[in-house]
């Protein structure tokens, strides 16, 4: 009887608030779904990658689900769901209503992309990820080493994660040189997987003259290498490469200048920190320079003066000396560009 009394002394809400503690502490597992294989080099590698780091990191089963593509994912969902999920990654944007919708059907803890308003505490959480940092730091490296002063920039669709690159992009490389032109290309609405496409559009974006391409694609990006690697420069030189979010160092035949990498490792540990205390979905979750989870690679290609030069500006932008601002919206983007290519 005293225990009893001692128990009814509680709150319903302090007792619902421990059942839910306990049950946090008991994840087992993690699950990530991606559209693409995890073997591109970038968002789906990156992510497939860092969720199995997490899962070693914190005793974890892994469940990845590769090559989903772009369609109805609700069945997968379900699937993870029973196998036991504690956290379900659903690592594209095409996938947030579904990851909501099981979410709230399974009572599994979802994270979803670029949707910072659809957060609910203890189910769904965001991560709107921007390497605008990188980003700047790269427009910079771009208008330093071309030749023709024009530089491009060719993206595989115009998420909020590519428009706030874009945007750091165009802006260091205007900080660097106010006059260098800037063409702006989209292979389409949702080209991440457009190859063909990404070639296509980087041999117009360096036919209109720019030799150094800042590439955002997934999928397409190998296309717009195989561009880049067999189309020379409008002054008969070579184009440069520089990519995002994964390293493509060993495809390298000499024309990858950089990429503005992406480590999600930090993001995914803090997810399963948050279910573990009770907290996931009431915070989004970010990448920055300040902890390397952004930072620019450095390839043999980019000369040591400039490469100090950027390390430089990197600490500044850590320092809140030179800021970056965050721009996602699309037209504001196509507004800081000096010419812009219908997209295909």
């Amino acid at each position: 009887m005293i225990k009893l009394k001692a128990l009814g002394a509680l709150t319903l809400g302090a007792l619902i608030g421990l059942a839910a503690t306990a049950q946090a502490e008991e994840i087992k597992s993690i699950a990530i779904m991606v559209p693409e294989q995890g073997t591109d080099f970038g968002w789906n590698q990156q992510g497939v990658d860092a969720a199995r780091i997490v899962a070693e990191k914190f005793g974890l089963e892994f469940l990845p689900a590769e090559g989903l593509g772009y369609g109805d994912v609700r069945q997968t969902l379900r699937e993870l769901a029973e196998e036991g999920a504690g956290l379900i990654i659903a690592h594209a944007g095409g996938y947030n209503a579904a990851a909501q919708e099981i979410a709230a059907e399974t009572g599994t803890p979802v994270a979803i992309v670029d949707r910072p308003d659809d957060m609910k505490a203890g189910l769904v959480a965001d991560y709107t990820l921007s390497g605008r940092e990188g980003a700047y730091l790269a427009g910079r490296l771009a208008v330093k080493m071309s030749k023709t002063g024009t530089i491009g920039i060719v993206v595989s669709g115009e998420p909020p994660s590519w428009n706030s690159q874009s945007a750091a992009f165009a802006m260091g490389a205007k900080a660097t040189n106010p006059d260098i032109g800037i063409v702006y290309a989209v292979i389409g609405p949702a080209a991440y997987a457009d190859a063909a496409g990404g070639r296509r559009v980087t041999e117009s974006v360096i036919s209109a003259g720019a030799d150094v391409i800042f590439g955002q694609g997934n999928g397409s990006s190998f296309g717009m290498i195989q561009a880049v690697e067999t189309t020379k420069a409008v002054n008969g030189e070579k184009a440069w490469f520089i990519d995002v979010i994964g390293d493509k160092s060993e495809l390298d035949k000499g024309n990858l200048l950089s990429s503005v990498l992406w480590d999600m490792v930090p993001v995914f540990s803090a997810m399963v920190e948050d279910i573990k205390a009770d907290t996931f979905g009431t915070r989004g979750y970010q990448i920055s320079l300040a902890d390397d989870s952004v930072r620019l690679l450095k390839t043999p290609h980019i000369p040591d003066d400039i490469w100090d030069d950027l390390m430089q500006l990197r600490g500044d932008i850590i320092a809140g000396t030179v800021t970056v601002d965050e721009i996602n919206d699309a037209q504001q983007v196509r507004a800081l560009m000096s010419s812009v290519e219908a997209a295909e």
